[in-house]
């Protein structure tokens, strides 16, 4: 059994909001990861299940290794058809904002969120959720946005109506956003929520093929370079990597090459940290994303020194200025985070 984590009087609200819903919009996050689409069209499936006319929209493209999933052929892309995209939001009875808490995050999508008569529903596990919606599922305890979206389906009654496909995403999401189980996964519900969405006939290993397994030749050249430029900050307990905009088209980069990297130098015996900076050429700026294990709050970091935010074990931000000053701040964030980091890394 779960533990009923959402309040009762939230589930009952969105039943009501569900009920008499015809036409339901799905959004998430900026440059979705494995959570945003896998909480996204695991909702999807479902409402759609229940006979309702469902769209879900994304800010931009999402990475090639999570084309696969079911319904990710239907997904509609903002910055490619935003005239199409304004009028369903504008229409949509229900707007379902996935895998975020604050209307910036999903970029020129978010004035026509914000000026939508749609009833909103935040569903969301990051800190300090915006008040931009009338619900608000807001739990950042919980590992993913995707294993909510199971619990909100279950605490409706709608468990067996959650399908092989369904399972599928929402099992994406969970995977995706622990890093293969390995950070913000020891709550014991999760493995219980695993063994449920096992039963509706998933198989694993075959996702986690189809999400870690199936990168392209210059990924994986991509990785060696990155590898071979690291900079570990032995005294700190600290690894940090980089990519540059020359080093992206030198090897081809693609949306989504880069998914995992920054999780690598913890491979790394006593480091308990690691940073990845990447040059976002589109929003002139540099990506930032933050690893650790233990209890360092990277999210702490990420709020003080790059605007950011996130989860005890994964955070990030953003910086804007060149690459060479982003490592700057990043070593004086260090040296004032140095105590912590030498205890963890103890």
């Amino acid at each position: 059994m779960l533990t009923k984590i959402i309040a009762q009087p939230k589930i009952d609200h969105f039943n009501k909001w569900f009920e008499r819903a015809d036409s339901i919009v799905i959004i998430s996050h900026v440059s979705p990861d494995g959570d945003a689409m896998g909480s996204s069209l695991g909702l999807a499936n479902f409402l759609e299940s229940q006979e309702k006319t469902v769209n879900v929209i994304m800010p931009n493209a999402f990475p090639d290794f999570l084309r696969w999933m079911p319904g990710s052929k239907g997904v509609l892309l903002y910055d490619k058809y935003k005239e199409y995209a304004d009028e369903l939001i504008a229409k949509a009875d229900v707007i379902c904002c996935l895998d975020f808490n604050a209307l910036k995050r999903i970029d020129d999508m978010a004035d026509a969120v914000h000026e939508s008569k749609a009833r909103k529903v935040m569903i969301d596990h990051h800190l300090y959720p915006e008040d931009f919606c009338k619900i608000i599922i807001s739990h950042p305890e919980i590992s993913s946005t995707s294993e909510l979206v199971f619990r909100l389906i279950c605490r409706m009654g709608y468990y067996d109506d959650i399908s092989y496909e369904c399972a599928q995403c929402i099992y994406t999401g969970m995977m995706t956003d622990t890093g293969g189980f390995t950070y913000n996964s020891n709550n014991e519900e999760i493995y219980f929520i695993i063994s449920q969405l096992l039963s509706k006939g998933i198989d694993k290993d075959d996702i986690y093929r189809k999400v870690f397994n199936t990168y392209s030749e210059s990924r994986l050249r991509l990785m060696g370079h990155i590898l071979t430029t690291m900079h570990v900050y032995k005294d700190h307990h600290t690894a940090l990597i980089s990519l540059t905009e020359a080093e992206q088209s030198n090897f081809k980069y693609i949306k989504g090459d880069s998914e995992g990297f920054v999780n690598i130098p913890l491979s790394i015996k006593d480091v308990c940290f690691s940073c990845f900076l990447r040059e976002d050429t589109e929003k002139e700026m540099i990506k930032v994303s933050l690893r650790s294990v233990g209890t360092f709050p990277c999210n702490q970091l990420a709020a003080e020194f790059f605007n950011g935010g996130g989860h005890l074990n994964a955070s990030g931000g953003e910086f804007y200025g060149t690459m060479a000053d982003a490592v700057k701040v990043f070593e004086q964030a260090i040296d004032k985070y140095k105590p912590l980091l030498i205890k963890k890394g103890l």
